[in-house]
């Protein structure tokens, strides 16, 4: 069980007791241990137990709940709470828009215990009637309800990733397997997956059945298995699971089948002359090969990398060896787009500072939030004032190491940014985002952000639709707008690297690219453990064909200073 796993059960915990309106003091103590356990550096179920109060600064009681929790999976306040609450009322708790104290009263009042109920009560207006809901809550509510469908039995791309290395892993030790790997979903690295493909090379079949089906974590479906394939689904999260088994000899061939689209197996090959084959698939068919290096070779085509095998134009591309050199984790020279405890940040700026030094990189752009962002603590001028203060000190004290003075400003309602220009002089650059009025048409919402793209002071374009993946869909938005008005004013678009977000749609990349648009992978850090989210932006640029020459953050700190700089001379 990983920090994020007990974070989630003290989460849980908290909303239950809300739930069912215990002391507030209570809630408030579940409050802080997930705080608490939010602001770690280090895997919490590493620390031997009776360590515990002291490593993570927990009271005694609550340390013995995480002791008990990483023992046993849970403990014994949210056993209870779970035993005495019907497991429908449970999922409502994770439908978006809805606090415990609103399922409260769906539960109490209505008698709705399950996302099925809700939905029918709703969409007979039952629910409008409640108090405290209303016709807009009503239909917040089916919309979120619509949302949470279209996302079941789906996986993130950061949790698919994990879970099948894991399973990878797992396999790789049982007798006869010669290589394991995750293949289709998770190795073209889509931000969300609905399948998790592992493909195992093995001379014994029934080794293989046999451990997946004991595995915790996995439910077997023997209707839709087979000797060479076992099928099932993960029961948390739902999403679905297929191992397939093959000769060793057929490892390569079969990795390289697994993997690409319907499209990149089946496109043309442009140089093909009869009776060559013409299609990679129909390569792949005709004889075995010992890398799928050499496969394309004899296709006559460049590599094309996992990432790629969309069916989006690359096979062209290859023919012709002009896929570019796409950008690799170790282009980064610095993170910009990150938080620290003067906003909603869950480590200081010394610390994320430091931390990021100690990684490697050059510089940390720093962009709390600002004052209209009531909800994450924003900064009000005084405070911006005493953050870049501090931003002197530690430039003087970390040098070479450098903090850039930025900010994430909230693009209003009518697109002007937030702050008065006096104040917005005193950064370094400008990340423009959107918070908030979320629900614009795609007329509104884009008129929005091209008033932001076009004042002078926006540096960079925050998360573009403001999506967050399964659980809140982005705002409409008229993509080739954005990105003409980014080009014509020379804006850098962020790929957040949030594996929730992962906004620029990777989908948009090749489009920003053609126009002369430059991206910039941002993990919105709000903790040092945030950083990591790098390497999923990094993915999705790749996806869209990113390269290191126009990724703002492979520049080095004297090039961004000076691209600064120059952009704040022609303000």
């Amino acid at each position: 069980m990983d920090n994020r796993a007990l974070i989630r059960a003290f989460k849980l915990t908290a909303q239950l007791l809300e739930l069912h309106d215990e002391n507030p003091f209570k809630i408030r103590a579940y409050d802080g241990t997930v705080t608490a356990l939010e602001q770690l550096e280090f895997p919490v179920s590493e620390v031997d137990r009776p360590g515990l109060p002291d490593r993570t600064g927990l009271s005694k009681t609550q340390a013995a709940k995480v002791a008990e929790l990483l023992d046993t999976g849970t403990f014994k306040e949210l056993q209870e709470l779970l035993d005495k609450t019907p497991p429908g009322v449970v999922e409502l708790l994770n439908i978006k828009g809805i606090g415990p104290k609103k399922v409260r009263a769906l539960w109490r009042d209505a008698g709705i215990e399950g996302p099925d109920q809700l939905r029918e009560a709703a969409e007979a207006g039952q629910v409008a009637k409640l108090k405290g809901f209303g016709a807009k809550t009503q239909e917040s509510i089916l919309a979120a309800l619509a949302f949470t469908d279209q996302s079941a039995g789906k996986l993130l791309f950061s949790q698919a990733e994990r879970l099948g290395l894991d399973l990878a892993e797992r396999l790789r030790q049982v007798p006869g397997v010669t290589e394991a790997a995750a293949t289709g979903e998770v190795r073209r690295a889509l931000e969300i997956v609905e399948t998790v493909e592992i493909l195992v090379a093995t001379t014994d079949l029934a080794a293989i059945h046999a451990v997946l089906d004991a595995a915790p974590g996995l439910r077997a479906e023997p209707s839709r298995s087979g000797p060479w394939a076992w099928v099932g689904t993960a029961v948390e999260g739902g999403v679905g699971v297929t191992v397939r088994l093959v000769a060793p000899a057929d490892f390569v061939n079969q990795l390289f089948l697994s993997t690409g689209t319907e499209a990149h197996l089946s496109a043309p090959l442009p140089n093909a002359t009869p009776p060559a084959p013409r299609t990679l698939r129909q390569w792949a068919k005709r004889e075995q090969f010992a890398s799928e290096e050499a496969l394309y070779e004899k296709a006559g085509l460049q590599y094309v990398v996992p990432e790629l095998r969309e069916g989006l134009g690359e096979i062209e591309l290859a023919a012709e060896h002009k896929l570019p050199r796409l950008l690799e984790d170790s282009d980064l020279r610095g993170s910009l787009h990150n938080h620290s405890t003067y906003s909603d940040g869950n480590h200081s700026l010394r610390q994320m500072a430091t931390f990021l030094r100690d990684a490697g990189y050059e510089y940390l752009g720093i962009c709390d939030h600002s004052q209209a962002a009531h909800y994450a603590n924003g900064l009000g001028p005084e405070r911006v004032r005493q953050q870049q203060r501090e931003i002197d000190e530690l430039n003087q004290e970390l040098a070479p190491f450098r903090i850039f003075k930025g900010i994430e400003a909230d693009i209003l309602g009518d697109g002007s940014l937030d702050y008065d220009t006096e104040l917005r002089n005193s950064f370094d650059f400008i990340v423009a985002s959107i918070h908030s009025n979320l629900k614009m048409d795609e007329a509104r919402a884009t008129e929005r952000l091209l008033a932001a793209i076009s004042n002078p002071h926006c540096t960079m374009l925050g998360h573009p639709t403001g999506r967050l993946l399964l659980r809140r869909a982005g705002y409409p938005i008229d993509f080739k707008a954005v990105i003409d008005a980014c080009a014509e004013h020379q804006v850098i678009i962020e790929i957040n690297a949030n594996p929730w977000r992962l906004d620029l749609d990777w989908r948009w990349v090749r489009y920003a690219l053609s126009q002369g648009v430059q991206l910039s992978i941002n993990p919105d850090a709000h903790h040092t453990d945030g950083y990591a989210d790098m390497r999923y932006g990094v993915l999705a640029g790749r996806k869209g064909m990113l390269t290191k020459e126009m990724t703002f953050n492979a520049k080095s700190a004297d090039e961004v200073a000076a691209y600064f700089a120059a952009r704040k001379a022609r303000q």
